[in-house]
Order: C-alpha cells, then sequence, then structure tokens
C-alpha cells in the first residue's frame, strides 16, 4: 500500500501551463494518451473505497483507492498492480461479481519536474488541471513555489469530489463519461 501524496490544480489554462513546465526545465514523458477506466464498488458499497481498472493503451493497472481524508496532501490510500490485459481483467472482476458503476474517459500527458510528476488531465464537462505527485510533500510545495502557483487554485479532492463540489456534476450517476457524450 502507498499512500498517495497529490494536488490538483484547478483553472489551467493548458497550452500556458505546458509552456512554463518547459521553461522551468520539465521533462515530457508521454504524448496526450487517452485513458479509459472503470470503477467498482465494493460490496457493501463503501463511498470512500472503491476499485479501478485503467488502461492508457501501454499500461493497465488495477488499483484500489481509499479516502481516508481528503483535506489533506497524503489522504489517499492505493493499492495498486499491472494487469497484462485490460477487458480480461474487466471479465475476471464480473466473474468475481463485481460489475462496473461507471466507465469513464480522460486524457492525460505527463511531465516530470524536480522529482514530481506532473499529469495534465482533460475530463469530459471541465475545464482541464494539473496533478502534481511526488514521493513527498514538500516536493510538491517547493513546486508550487517555484511556478507561482495561485493556492486558491489548489485542490486535495479526488476526480469524483471535484466534478461534484466544484463543477456541482454528480459523476456517479454517469454510467459512461465519455468525451462524446454517450
Amino acid at each position: 500500500m502507498d499512500i498517495e501524496k497529490e494536488i490538483t490544480i484547478l483553472n489551467i489554462d493548458k497550452e500556458s501551463f505546458i509552456k512554463a513546465l518547459l521553461q522551468a526545465g520539465a521533462t515530457q514523458e508521454t504524448e496526450e494518451l487517452m485513458q479509459i477506466r472503470y470503477t467498482y464498488d465494493f460490496v457493501p458499497v463503501n463511498p470512500n473505497k472503491w476499485i479501478r481498472l485503467r488502461t492508457n493503451g501501454k499500461k493497465s493497472t488495477l488499483t484500489i483507492k481509499e479516502i481516508v481524508d481528503n483535506s489533506q496532501i497524503g489522504g489517499t490510500k492505493e493499492w495498486e498492480i499491472v494487469v497484462s490485459d485490460f477487458e480480461e481483467t474487466n471479465r475476471i472482476l464480473n466473474e468475481l461479481g463485481y460489475t462496473y458503476r461507471n466507465r469513464q474517459e480522460n486524457k492525460r500527458q505527463i511531465f516530470t519536474l524536480d522529482g514530481v510528476e506532473i499529469s495534465i488531465d482533460s475530463w469530459p464537462l471541465i475545464p482541464p488541471y494539473a496533478e502534481f505527485e511526488a514521493k513527498s510533500e514538500e516536493d510538491i510545495l517547493a513546486l508550487v513555489k517555484k511556478l507561482k502557483i495561485n493556492k486558491e487554485d489548489i485542490t486535495t479532492l479526488d476526480v469524483t469530489s471535484i466534478y461534484k463540489e466544484i463543477y456541482n456534476i454528480d459523476i456517479l450517476s454517469i454510467k459512461n463519461l465519455t468525451f462524446e457524450g454517450k
């Protein structure tokens, strides 16, 4: 189990943000890749704990996520393994009695700078945002300072909470969250 040390920077202008990252010396790790994820509830349902199966077409992972305190940088526990076949893993989960609650798409481009992984995420229905993830809270906060990021644009909320609390959208009620709106 890992403790996820991560923050989200809302209200970014994607092109300007990427330009600032590159000017600060960031390395681009990936092109923008489409990610597809299935989320599954535990039985009984625990709103703070769920299973996620995700692929970007190159790597697929199966993860258990548990929010302990979404107001803290290290407020999420995560257990994750790499799986060799996205659709076969979904079939295995189905056979175990897990039917996906939601299918979600997003686009992600990854950079690194000063030991911090920076993901630029685009999701349906909301503006793009960036996530900073590192081994230490200090590394994240140092990069926030270096890039002169406005503290009012920083949150530790997870994706579902960002949709709900910032944009008043309940993505848990959307079975298939896609860019085509299907």
